[in-house]
């Protein structure tokens, strides 16, 4: 039985690292694809007029809110066999580093709508609501994550009692930003194309097509890893050996591997 039991469980464990790698190279594909669009149609990447720097928008948030994003949520189980604190401490650095591509491309789509000529008014579709609700949420997410899981002050009932909040409003911060970038790369394809042009699907807009059905395709695998339970990271002995004599680790051990869909 101990045998069945080790040969599914390497089994599942080879699946997971298909799906893995799978969703590793769409995201690549995405933020190619997408700095290929910027570059060959709509005039590249810069700080010296309007239109240029609103590019680096949907290129950071492409890089931060979709795929680096949807890395930290399967951080815990991608990187199994690494130790729990240096999980804990790259998780909440990715966010640090996702908050930071954030304010550049929210400083780009401001500082484009306010400068051009004549200005162009400021969160008025529903891509800009959509986007600033993920955005704030993410925040929100770092924050009480930080305060929740690196503080040792913060007992194990209180942190096995907020991980399944973390890890809900995690997934649906996620799933905003999908949505947010499926509108606004549908948004500037048709403000850039013109809606007649858009519909005869000339090479601009099949990249841009590509581009979307990717991170569908993208977020669903993202979303598939992190809810499947046999694909849960399992505790390392080394961990397990780290908290003895700690009972408030303890029970954050215990649960703690449901971070790796936070």
């Amino acid at each position: 039985m101990d045998a069945i039991g080790d040969s599914a469980q390497g089994q599942r464990l080879v699946n997971f690292r298909i799906f893995y790698l799978i969703t590793q190279l769409v995201g690549i594909a995405i933020i190619i694809l997408m700095a290929a669009w910027i570059s060959l149609f709509l005039g590249g990447f810069g700080w010296s007029t309007p239109a240029i720097e609103f590019n680096w928008h949907p290129m950071l948030m492409t890089i931060g809110m979709i795929y680096l994003f949807g890395n930290s949520i399967t951080l815990y189980r991608g990187l199994r066999y690494a130790r729990k604190k240096n999980l804990k401490l790259s998780h909440a650095s990715l966010f640090g580093v996702i908050m930071v591509l954030i304010i550049l491309a929210l400083i780009a789509v401001f500082n484009s709508h306010n400068m051009a000529k004549p200005p162009i008014p400021n969160m008025y579709s529903l891509h800009s609501w959509i986007g600033l609700s993920a955005v704030i949420l993410f925040g929100c997410q770092w924050v009480a994550g930080f305060v929740s899981f690196m503080y040792p002050q913060v007992g194990g009932p209180m942190k096995v009692t907020y991980m399944p909040i973390h890890i809900f409003f995690g997934l649906f911060a996620f799933v905003l930003a999908i949505i947010a970038a499926l509108l606004g790369i549908t948004e500037k394809a048709v403000f850039h194309m013109g809606a007649e042009k858009y519909s005869q699907l000339p090479d601009e807009a099949f990249v841009v097509n590509s581009i979307g059905a990717l991170i569908v395709t993208f977020a669903g695998l993202i979303v598939y890893l992190a809810t499947n339970e046999n694909y849960r990271r399992a505790p390392l002995p080394e961990d397990a050996m780290l908290l003895i004599g700690h009972d408030d680790e303890r029970h954050n051990l215990l649960s703690d591997d449901a971070s790796s869909s936070s």
